[in-house]
C-alpha cells in the first residue's frame, strides 16, 4: 500500500477555490468604479485574443449573493477572491469609493454567513490607471500608495477577514506586463528598469504586511501567493540525492542574473529570508534604489504561510544514458506527453516537488493558492458538463501534494483554479479552468462533474481521491 494513503490531510486541512477580481466581477465602470491598466489594455486592439475584454466577465459584481450559495452548495470551506484597487479608491489613492469598498464588505458577510472563510488577495494585477500614469511600480511612492490602500481595506474587512495575501504572481505581472509587454500594462522596458520595479513591488509586500498587522482589529494570517515554476525529480530518480539537489539547484538558482524575473529565488528569498541572492546582486545592486539594503528588513515580514501557485513542472531533473546528471526541460517529455488546452504539461508531481523544496529553504507553512487546468468544456446534450478529464487531473496532483505531507511538509490547506470559469488576461475566453460553467452568452451556471467531485473530495478531507496503487 501506498504509504501517503494512510495519511490523510491534516484534520484542519483548508478546501477552497480561487478566482480574481478582473477576471469575474465585470462592472468594469459601475457605481464609481475607476478603471484599471487591464481595463485599457483589453481595449487596445490586438492585444487580447479574439478582442475579449472584462468588462461583464462572469458579472460576478451583480451575481455575487447566487455564486456565494453555489460555493456553499458545493461544500467549499474557503474562498479565495481578490480586492480591486480601482473599485475602491478609483484613483489609486486619496478618496474612496464607498459603493465599491461596500460589495467586498457584503461578499464577505455573505461568505461568513454561509460558513465560508474568506481568504482576500489585496492585489491581483487590475493596477489603477490613473497611478500608472504616475509612473505605476516604477515610481519610488509606488509601495507608500499599496500600503495606503491596504490601510482603507484593513480598516473596513479588518474585523471578519482573518486570511490575508499580498500580491499575486509578482513575477508574472512584472515580467509579462512590463518586459514582455504581453500582460497590462504591456511594456517592454529594459533590465535596470525591472530591477527597480521588482523592488518596488517587494517593499509593497512588506509594507502591507505591516499595515495589515497594525490596522486589522482581528489577528490577521498573511501570506502571498508567488507562481513557481517547479524543477521536479524524474520518478526513477527520486531517491538520488545528487538528482534531487540538480533539482533544488535548479529551483533556487540564478543562471541568468539578466533574466531573474520569473525565477524563484529574487522574489522568495527577499520576502522570506530578508537578501537577494548573490549572483544577482553582483549583477544589478548598480540599479537598485539608494537604501535598498535597509529596504531588505521591511520587505522580509514574518509570514504566516506562504502560498503557491502551482499547475505543472517545467524541468525534470534525470540522469542521461552516461550516467550524467542532466535538466531536460518540459519541451523534451517527447512526441504525445499529455498536455491541458493551454499545452502545459500534465505533471502532477509538481505538486509534490514544489511545497518539499519551498518548505525545505522556507521553514513556513505552505497553502496551494492556485492549482487547476484549462480544458474543453462545454454543455453536452443531457444539461450536464462531463469533464472527467479535471477530475482526473485534479487527483493525480492532490495525491503528490498528499505524499509531500505524509513526509512531513507542513501543507494546509489547497484552493482550486478556477471556481468559474472566466477572463484568462490575454487568452481571453480560449480558457475554462472553472469548476462551475459560465456560458458566454447569458452567463448561465452550470456546476460540472468535477463540481460535484470536489464536493464529496472536502467532504472526505482528501479521502476519495485514493491510494494511487
Amino acid at each position: 500500500m501506498n504509504k501517503s494513503s494512510l495519511n490523510p490531510f491534516r484534520p484542519d486541512f483548508t478546501w477552497g477555490s480561487a478566482t480574481a477580481a478582473y477576471q469575474v466581477e465585470g462592472a468594469f465602470d459601475a457605481d464609481g468604479k475607476g478603471l484599471s491598466v487591464w481595463d485599457q489594455f483589453s481595449h487596445t486592439p490586438g492585444k487580447v485574443y479574439q478582442s475579449d475584454n472584462g468588462d461583464t466577465a462572469c458579472d460576478h459584481y451583480h451575481r455575487m449573493e447566487s455564486d456565494v450559495a453555489l460555493m456553499s452548495e458545493f461544500g467549499l470551506q474557503a474562498y479565495r477572491f481578490s480586492l480591486s484597487w480601482p473599485r475602491i479608491m478609483p484613483q489609486g489613492r486619496g478618496g474612496v469609493n464607498a459603493a465599491g469598498l461596500d460589495f467586498y464588505d457584503r461578499l464577505v458577510d455573505a461568505l461568513l454567513a454561509r460558513n465560508i472563510v474568506p481568504w482576500a488577495t489585496l492585489f491581483h494585477w487590475d493596477y489603477p490607471l490613473e497611478l500608472y500614469r504616475e509612473g505605476g511600480w516604477m515610481n519610488p511612492d509606488s509601495p507608500a500608495w499599496f500600503a495606503d490602500y491596504t490601510a482603507v481595506v484593513a480598516d473596513k474587512l479588518g474585523d471578519r477577514v482573518r486570511h490575508w495575501m499580498t500580491l499575486n504572481e509578482p513575477q508574472i505581472f512584472v515580467t509579462f506586463g512590463h518586459r514582455t509587454g504581453t500582460n497590462a500594462p504591456g511594456l517592454a522596458l529594459p533590465v535596470p528598469d525591472i530591477v527597480r520595479i521588482a523592488h518596488n513591488v517587494l517593499l509593497a509586500h512588506g509594507r502591507a504586511v505591516e499595515t495589515l498587522r497594525a490596522g486589522a482589529a482581528v489577528p490577521p494570517t498573511i501570506g502571498w501567493a508567488p507562481a513557481v515554476g517547479v524543477h521536479a525529480v524524474a520518478p526513477d530518480f527520486a531517491s538520488d540525492p545528487e538528482v534531487v539537489q540538480h533539482a533544488r539547484d535548479g529551483l533556487f538558482g540564478v543562471p541568468d542574473p539578466d533574466d531573474f524575473s520569473l525565477g524563484a529565488p529574487v522574489w522568495n528569498d527577499a520576502a522570506l529570508l530578508g537578501r537577494y541572492p548573490e549572483a544577482y546582486v553582483r549583477a544589478q545592486a548598480r540599479y537598485l534604489p539608494a537604501g535598498w539594503e535597509a529596504d531588505l528588513a521591511v520587505i522580509k515580514q514574518p509570514l504566516d504561510f506562504c502560498g503557491m501557485n502551482i499547475y505543472a513542472a517545467g524541468w525534470h531533473h534525470t540522469r542521461d544514458a552516461q550516467g550524467k546528471v542532466i535538466c531536460r526541460p518540459e519541451s523534451q517529455l517527447g512526441p504525445g506527453y499529455p498536455r491541458t488546452l493551454f499545452g502545459w504539461p500534465v505533471t502532477p508531481e509538481a505538486l509534490y516537488w514544489g511545497p518539499r523544496f519551498f518548505h525545505e529553504r522556507y521553514g513556513v507553512p505552505i497553502v496551494i493558492t492556485e492549482n487547476g487546468m484549462s480544458g474543453h468544456d462545454w454543455v453536452a446534450l443531457d444539461g450536464k458538463v462531463h469533464d472527467a478529464h479535471r477530475i482526473d487531473f485534479t487527483a493525480r496532483y492532490l495525491r503528490e501534494l498528499r505524499r509531500a505531507s505524509s513526509e512531513g511538509v507542513d501543507v494546509r490547506g489547497y484552493f482550486h483554479w478556477s471556481f468559474l470559469d472566466n477572463f484568462e488576461w490575454a487568452e481571453g475566453y480560449k480558457h475554462r479552468f472553472g469548476l462551475v460553467h459560465v456560458d458566454g452568452k447569458t452567463l448561465a451556471r452550470t456546476p460540472k462533474d468535477s463540481a460535484y467531485w470536489y464536493r464529496d473530495v472536502i467532504a472526505s478531507n482528501g479521502r476519495l481521491i485514493g491510494s494511487g496503487d
